[in-house]
């Protein structure tokens, strides 16, 4: 049952991605016609070393810790025998966005400068977290959990991982094994890895291999020195569409015979709750008008929308959109810096041409 998984520097289809020092970003205009889930082969893929090489036949899960009554580990084959579950989550890297800190923003930050597409919303299939905690004698007075990957030490750093709350843990966190009904591929975990609802990518640890579990607080370089102080991700929008998109002129004041005025479609999501509300504006954010949804409402995942565009004037334009979610947090038209380039939340200018259809 051995896998043949490829690296994180493989070649990738440029009309589906763009590649930063090895990790690959979604394009968006990619995701345009495909359905609400990001189909497997256009999720975009981080690693901090690169994927590893396992047999799932020889792969075990190991949970233990003084959080735990009865330490033990679980096989892949009896991670598949368990209850499971199916989640649509959206998974999305901390810096996404990151690079609006500079083109738009005039304030670089360091990191991969990520566009708008290093997320991605997946049906995930797998075990409750709290099931397999609960196999292992889950103690009252256990605080964090802390998975590690398996895949190679970062620099001086070793493993890959980053504690979560026991109530994090045991709410909603699952021990996924398939990725849209397939078996995990292995950019994105085989044979298992977690999916943290809401919470930023760095938290979904791939490959997992090792959980511990502690009565006391846990600290490692992944939320000390990197990714420190962040968790639910922010409220972000993006248009289905291609940075500079060239756009026909349409609608009444076209030649006779000319299509009607275009569709433009997006998606909005948040990892504090459900979208409620997305405007768009087609002047660079002088007026603003309500975009209409379909898809499901879904805490976690993202909100598909579209809204009528009849431009009446060739050259640049600037398409923005912002959302709101449930707990009434508005996208900002400026965001404060992040000294790492995280949580970048602001709304995005997207520039497109009109022009002779």
């Amino acid at each position: 049952m051995r896998q043949v998984a490829a690296t994180i520097v493989k070649p990738l289809p440029d009309h589906l991605f763009l590649v930063h020092d090895g990790n690959a970003e979604m394009r968006w205009e990619a995701m345009s016609g495909v359905g609400y889930h990001t189909p497997n082969d256009r999720f975009f893929v981080r690693n901090h070393t690169s994927t590893p090489l396992i047999d799932a036949a020889a792969w075990q899960l190991h949970l233990h810790g003084a959080g735990l009554r009865a330490p033990r580990a679980f096989t892949y084959d009896e991670l598949l025998s368990m209850p499971s579950r199916t989640h649509d989550v959206a998974i999305e890297c901390a810096g996404n966005g990151r690079a609006f800190y500079g083109t738009q923003q005039g304030d670089p930050a360091p990191g991969a400068q990520w566009g708008l597409g290093a997320v991605g919303v997946a049906r995930w299939r797998g075990v409750p977290l709290r099931h397999l905690l609960a196999e292992a004698g889950l103690r009252p007075e256990a605080v964090d959990v802390l998975p590690t990957g398996l895949d190679a030490p970062f620099e001086h750093h070793g493993h890959v991982r980053r504690p979560l709350p026991v109530a994090k843990a045991v709410d909603d966190v699952l021990v996924a094994y398939e990725m849209n009904g397939r078996p995990l591929p292995p950019d994105h975990g085989f044979p298992a890895r977690l999916v943290v609802p809401g919470w930023v990518g760095i938290a979904s640890i791939k490959w997992l291999g090792d959980i511990e579990v502690s009565t006391s607080k846990l600290f490692t370089p992944w939320n000390t020195v990197f990714y420190r102080d962040v968790a639910a991700q922010p409220v972000k929008s993006a248009f289905e569409l291609p940075w500079d998109a060239r756009l026909p002129i349409r609608g009444p004041h076209a030649w006779r015979g000319r299509p009607g005025p275009h569709v433009l479609r997006g998606r909005s999501w948040s990892g504090r709750g459900r979208i409620v509300k997305v405007e768009v504006s087609f002047d660079g954010g002088r007026t603003w008008h309500l975009a209409e949804h379909h898809g499901p409402h879904l805490v976690g995942a993202w909100l598909p929308w579209h809204v009528q565009w009849a431009p009446k004037h060739l050259g640049s334009a600037v398409l923005m959109a912002r959302a709101t979610d449930e707990t009434g947090a508005t996208q900002p038209l400026r965001t404060p810096k992040h000294p790492f380039g995280y949580s970048f939340d602001a709304v995005v200018r997207h520039p497109v041409q009109v022009v002779n259809g």
